[in-house]
């Protein structure tokens, strides 16, 4: 646990060095605020929670971009260390391969959790500045941040993942830009289209549960915008969320899944290869 901790407080000093956390940190609260500020406005003549509009905002941004720099800061951390030789020197310390997956997984959370509740945290305090907030919205706006947080760690391990197949970084660049963009677009698009051409023949209930629960943004998506009642009315989705036989547990624990299979199988594929 020790060497665990080292590497990951190692990787958290690298990212402030590097400026990814400050620079990460600024853009999610740029875009926060901006949403919180545009998206906030028409509640006055809607009678909406101003908090619950921001919730449906920032989960829909942040199914594009969590996602997106979970990648770009994770694609490298095998490929990349031992393109550069540091793997080896790493390596020939006392320290077994799958802490160095764990312990660089640990470090790069921390980075994306820090950016994250900096930056959401911003749009929160901007509208507990204003005040007008329903105390109940406060729940919905926490769990959008901790599930932010496990959404980026998911597709942290899917970087993870794709760097130690490969040898080349730029390989793992060119596989994790190909996740986030099937992730991201292509599988609503075809899931879609499959709806549209299935007409309820095939695609029944549970099997629809199942495909939503292969995507981690999809499985985001539902808990944040059905699994509370203010934000689910306002997100159009309140009668999604009744017929829904998934629960916040099922969903919340698919997004653990797809953090700890991936990132097992990382440790796993790092723990045969030979640098």
């Amino acid at each position: 646990m020790r060497a665990i901790a080292i590497i990951a407080a190692k990787e958290v000093r690298d990212g402030l060095r590097n400026r990814w956390v400050v620079a990460i940190t600024l853009l999610m609260a740029a875009l926060a605020l901006t949403l919180t500020l545009l998206g906030s406005a028409p509640t006055g003549t809607v009678g909406v929670s101003p908090l619950s509009v921001v919730v449906v905002s920032l989960s829909s941004l942040t199914i594009f971009l969590v996602p997106l720099i979970a990648l770009l800061i994770s694609y490298d951390a095998i490929a990349g260390e031992i393109e550069r030789g540091t793997m080896g020197l790493l390596l020939s310390y006392p320290v077994a391969r799958f802490e160095v997956v764990t312990g660089k997984f640990l470090g790069h959370a921390a980075i994306l959790g820090i950016a994250t509740i900096i930056g959401y945290g911003a749009a929160g305090a901007a509208l507990a500045f204003g005040g007008g907030v329903e105390p109940g919205a406060w729940t919905a706006f926490a769990a959008m941040v901790g599930t932010s947080i496990l959404l980026g760690a998911a597709f942290i391990a899917l970087g993870y993942l794709a760097s130690a197949l490969v040898r080349d970084p730029r390989t793992a660049g060119g596989i994790a830009v190909g996740i986030w963009l099937f992730f991201a677009l292509i599988y609503d698009m075809a899931l879609l289209g499959i709806l549209v051409a299935d007409k309820g023949r095939t695609v029944t209930p549970a099997v629809l549960d199942a495909l939503l629960l292969a995507n981690p943004a999809d499985a985001y998506r539902l808990l944040n915008l059905t699994g509370f009642s203010n934000v689910s009315l306002f997100a159009g989705m309140a009668g999604l969320a009744q017929q829904m036989a998934l629960g916040k547990a099922a969903l919340a624990a698919a997004l653990v899944a797809w953090t700890a299979v991936p990132l097992s199988l990382a440790a796993l594929v790092f723990a045969r290869r030979e640098l």
